[in-house]
């Protein structure tokens, strides 16, 4: 099983940085008896790996060097891959850099931001496993995120992209899909006029195709660290949880 970690973006509410904003330390692990800070992308590898991914790739921007020697080669029991986004095209253009590594099967794909904190854990455990699903978080201003819109049983009939407004308090925080719907996505962004930036609008073209896709209302802490305040928010609840164990 896949995760695809998009981290080719360049950060700018946090800059100025000396590294890459996935690198930016929030909360703290255990390694037998030594606590050492954790980068804010490990939460979301922990999340991947739970979820049962044993292959992760970064995409990355041509200068994110330092997250190829922070992490390595593994994460726990995951194998980790890289690939380079050349240019800053949005984030449809950087997951489908890594088209090439994805089998065009009913494997699992698992998607999720690095710069973000969420609970629960096993989040991606949650989503449906044979079609487009999306797990959704409520938020106080989801004006500033893709709002998900579904009816009574979870059918999302459409993503609401940063829209003043939104229909929906509950936002997309991480996603899944199986392989074969990760290459169809790809397929219909390479069309003639279309190039989304977003997954969002990607996705209402894919419903309005006849496409699928499920809101799982399980996620209960949604938190973007991106900006101050988030990164605030991130520090105050992994204080009270205390140093998490390094993944073995």
């Amino acid at each position: 099983m896949w995760g695809l970690v998009p981290a080719a973006g360049r950060g700018s509410r946090m800059q100025p940085l000396a590294f890459s904003k996935e690198l930016l330390p929030v909360g703290s692990q255990r390694i037998g008896e030594l606590e050492r800070p954790r980068a804010v992308t490990e939460y979301l590898l922990d999340r991947m790996t739970e979820g049962g991914a044993d292959r992760i790739c970064f995409i990355i921007s041509p200068g994110k060097h330092d997250i190829l020697d922070y992490f390595g080669s593994c994460f726990g029991p995951a194998s980790l891959a890289y690939v380079v986004q050349s240019e800053p095209r949005g984030l449809c253009d950087a997951l489908f850099q890594a088209l090439p590594l994805i089998a065009d099967n009913d494997e699992p794909v698992l998607i999720g931001l690095p710069d973000t904190v969420w609970f629960p854990t096993d989040g991606f455990r949650r989503l449906a496993s044979d079609q487009l699903s999306f797990l959704c978080f409520p938020v106080e201003q989801p004006q500033f995120f893709d709002a998900v819109v579904a009816d009574e049983h979870g059918a999302v009939q459409q993503i609401q992209v940063k829209q003043p407004d939104p229909d929906s308090h509950w936002v997309w925080g991480a996603f899944s899909m199986p392989a074969r719907v990760f290459h169809e996505l790809a397929r219909l962004w390479r069309e003639p006029g279309r190039g989304d930036e977003y997954v969002g609008t990607l996705v209402n073209e894919y419903l309005r195709r006849g496409g699928r896709a499920t809101a799982v209302r399980a996620g209960t802490r949604y938190v973007d660290t991106g900006t101050l305040n988030g990164y605030r928010e991130a520090l105050t609840i992994l204080g009270v949880m205390g140093p998490v164990d390094a993944p073995t």
